[in-house]
């Protein structure tokens, strides 16, 4: 049952200040934190200081609302008499209120993309996802892959397969917000992108959607029916975990250049693959491999399952290893010639096939998180005060929340316009007129990401360095955003693919 709330007068609180007896008000509401202090981390005289008073400011000075909504069945016993909360605690799957925290369609304008079915998948992710979110921070924390209970989980409720497109592999299977698959476009898969982003905890939400989303196309996009029949359902269903192999120690964008060979037994049954990859996400704790090697007719493309002679390393990156970003190396490693993903030889076929996509998922979790950092500098300059005012009065940190706004905005909208062509184009449309632009959105979305995280720090000063408290988001994207400026192509290859894909239609007789 629910702990009885009693009414108190403000005289009534302001005598308890003991060590045995200490109370406060946060928001018009009474806790009795004498237990709780010392277990507060700024120690028990700090929180006896403040017994009696009101510290609502000083509350949200120094804490994440989150603490409040963590213990406040424990320690609150009561309310203020004639007075009511003035601070609104968000429920789980609400929208920001926040001025540009949401894309603009939520914060209520008009758009010729969206209708309310990717309103009622929005909010269905995100009433998820705030429960996950306990868990994805302490995984964060401890270096601690996603649980494949949790995976089955997300694999269930559909999360998983909004992550990898529309298309007949989505047939049957139950998605957030009711939405049935033959309604779920990439505007869908925009949304499940941003939302996971939103999180805030980068190497365990890679550890949920990255290693997959790119592991698996290859395998229903060129796998043979035996293996499709059989492992796309795994991994959809979020029974069985998959990456890609691609990159190696000696060669990252230049595909062409890999080592990993496949030779064929005398049989010409199996493939014996030998060699290394690295910086695969995922990898330590994959259960299946699209890896791409070497064979007598070129570069080829191969599903591997885990087996002996397949070893995978932990490699510490500026994220957390929940992400299970591996070094692998293969060793005699016994592969059925039906395991091919397309024809053998014509491997970068395959690999290029879902590199727009990618890019494009990519520049969806960038985007949103920059999203994030804003609303978080919106909200500290409004609550943190210095020198008598509110950070948000002073003109230079303005300027800032204005450039960060005012880059932000446009690179989303660019987004949703390739996603609009994405929805309206065929592959093959899309492969010629979309390459480049996906490409220069990538290279922009990281440069603002860049400059976003800049300010942010400096916003939040000492906060903004510091793992945990206020500036946690912060530091956690300041460590990070550099992912998506280097994954799925860095920002150098992305400007000049951009450019060369630009120029392959130039008009010959264009001149000044």
């Amino acid at each position: 049952m629910p702990k009885e709330l009693k009414v108190f007068t403000r005289a009534e609180v302001a005598k308890h200040t003991s060590e045995d007896d200490c109370w406060i008000i946060i928001d018009s509401e009474v806790y009795d934190v004498t237990t709780f202090a010392d277990m507060h981390p700024g120690g028990a005289q700090l929180l006896i200081e403040y017994g009696g008073k009101d510290v609502t400011d000083d509350f949200y000075g120094l804490h994440r609302q989150e603490v409040i909504v963590k213990y406040a069945p424990r320690l609150k016993i009561g309310t203020i008499e004639n007075e009511s909360p003035k601070i609104a605690i968000p429920k789980p799957g609400d929208l920001s209120k926040v001025p540009y925290a949401e894309p603009s369609y939520w914060m209520g304008f008009k758009s010729p993309y969206f209708n309310e079915s990717h309103t009622k998948f929005r909010q269905a992710l995100r009433e998820l996802y705030a429960d996950v979110k306990p868990e994805a921070l302490i995984s964060e924390e401890l270096n601690k892959a996603p649980t494949l209970e949790l995976y089955k989980f997300l694999g269930e409720e559909g999360v998983l397969a909004s992550q990898i497109g529309p298309g007949p592999w989505l047939k049957g299977l139950k998605l957030p917000g009711g939405i049935k698959p033959e309604n779920f476009d990439y505007f869908h898969e925009m949304i499940a992108h941003e939302e996971t982003a939103r999180v805030g905890t980068p190497g365990f939400v890679d550890g949920i959607s990255s290693g997959y989303s790119i592991g698996l196309p290859p395998v229903f996009n060129f796998g043979p029916p035996h293996l499709k029949e059989r492992v796309v359902p795994e991994v959809l269903l979020g029974r069985k975990r998959i990456c890609l192999a691609i990159t190696e120690p000696y060669t990252g964008s230049d595909v062409a250049k890999i080592r990993t060979t496949a030779k064929l037994t005398p049989d010409g049954k199996h493939f014996i693959v030998n060699g290394v990859k690295k910086w695969i996400t995922n990898g330590t704790f994959s259960d299946y491999f699209s890896v791409a090697v070497r064979t007598e007719k070129g570069i080829t493309m191969l599903f591997i399952e885990r087996q002996e002679g397949l070893e995978t390393k932990g490699i510490k990156t500026s994220y957390s290893s929940a992400a299970g970003t591996s070094y692998i190396t293969f060793e005699n490693v016994k592969v059925p010639v039906e395991n091919i993903l397309g024809k053998e030889g014509q491997g970068f076929q395959v690999i290029m096939y879902n590199f727009n996509h990618e890019r494009w998922y990519i520049c969806c979790s960038i985007i949103a998180s920059t999203r994030m950092i804003i609303e978080e500098c919106m909200k500290w300059a409004n609550q943190r005060k210095v020198f008598g005012k509110r950070l948000i009065d002073q003109p230079v940190i303005r300027a800032k929340i204005g450039a960060m706004i005012s880059s932000l905005e446009p690179v989303q909208n660019w987004l949703e316009n390739i996603t609009y062509q994405m929805c309206n184009m065929p592959y093959l449309e899309q492969s010629q007129k979309l390459a480049g632009p996906i490409a220069l959105l990538k290279y922009q979305a990281t440069r603002v990401a860049h400059n976003v995280s800049d300010d942010a720090c400096q916003i939040f000063g000492g906060r903004g360095i510091t793992k945990t408290g206020m500036g946690r988001s912060i530091e956690s994207f300041q460590r990070t955003y550099k992912f998506a400026a280097i994954l799925g192509g860095s920002e150098e290859i992305m400007s000049d693919l951009g450019v060369r894909q630009a120029m392959k239609y130039f008009p010959k007789n264009a001149r000044l």
